[in-house]
């Protein structure tokens, strides 16, 4: 958030600028994220020969650079677009727009309980950054969790409410899947009810590990189970466990089984 920001970044930092006028020899820009302006010097904008910086840079454009000196006694910043990975700038622009976004939430909070942004920042916003490290991150987990997230760090109540409703209202919680085949068999009489206790009690083993499983059938006696969670790791370890559970257990019922990962 942009309050927590030092006065000027280090050298190394990924910054969110906006062209506001191009030259010959370069770009200056203003640094979105701390009010400060910065040069993007020609030779730093691509690496390949620039003929024309305007085939790379736009005035008002949004770009995403990286900070290779300061002179803060000179108010001067130097940047790189050039030096800047395809993966650093696409995570550095999510990261931004979740920032925005939840000092937009935290407003919206601020505005419905009549107080002042700073205020509900210093009452809730330092307490959810000093936790997750990023205010969205605490506010997703809210949003997930409910109020008591919140609660237990220390905001008080009727904030707490008010933040927990907006993020709700507004976040929407990102899940991955993973999937695979369960091929389970039972030559028994009940064997189809077996069958269908065993695949119940991976669902629910999936889902006391906080997943949401799902388990339909393919064709006998091919059934798919689908977990989603919040991240690969997470979802992987889950449906390793869900399909460990029914593999053990239709065996238990004199049963046999297998599973497949799917992609």
């Amino acid at each position: 958030m942009s309050l927590r920001r030092s006065e000027w970044p280090e050298v190394g930092d990924l910054v969110i600028a906006t062209v506001v006028k191009i030259t010959d020899y370069g770009a200056y820009v203003k640094l979105d994220e701390y009010d400060k302006e910065g040069l993007l010097h020609v030779s730093e904008v691509a690496s390949r020969w620039v003929r024309n910086i305007r085939d790379y840079v736009r005035e008002g454009q949004k770009v995403v650079l990286k900070v290779l000196r300061v002179q803060a006694d000179k108010g001067q910043v130097d940047l790189s677009r050039r030096r800047v990975t395809k993966r650093e700038k696409k995570e550095k622009l999510l990261l931004w727009k979740k920032d925005r976004k939840a000092e937009s939430l935290l407003r919206t909070a601020a505005e419905k309980m009549n107080i002042s942004f700073e205020e509900a920042y210093e009452r809730a916003g330092v307490l959810i950054e000093k936790a997750f490290g990023e205010l969205h991150d605490g506010l997703e987990k809210t949003a997930k969790d409910g109020v008591d997230v919140l609660l237990e760090l220390g905001v008080d109540k009727e904030l707490a409410i008010t933040l927990e409703a907006i993020a709700k209202e507004k976040i929407q919680i990102s899940l991955v899947n993973v999937k695979g085949i369960l091929k389970l068999q039972n030559p028994k009489p009940d064997g189809v009810l077996l069958i269908k206790e065993t695949l119940k009690h991976a669902k629910e083993v999936g889902e006391a590990e906080g997943a949401d499983v799902d388990v339909y059938l393919v064709s006998p006696p091919k059934y798919r189970i689908v977990v989603m969670a919040e991240d690969y790791k997470s979802a992987e370890s889950i449906l390793e466990t869900a399909t460990n559970s029914a593999l053990k257990a239709i065996e238990k019922s004199g049963g046999t089984g297998s599973f497949r990962r799917e992609k």
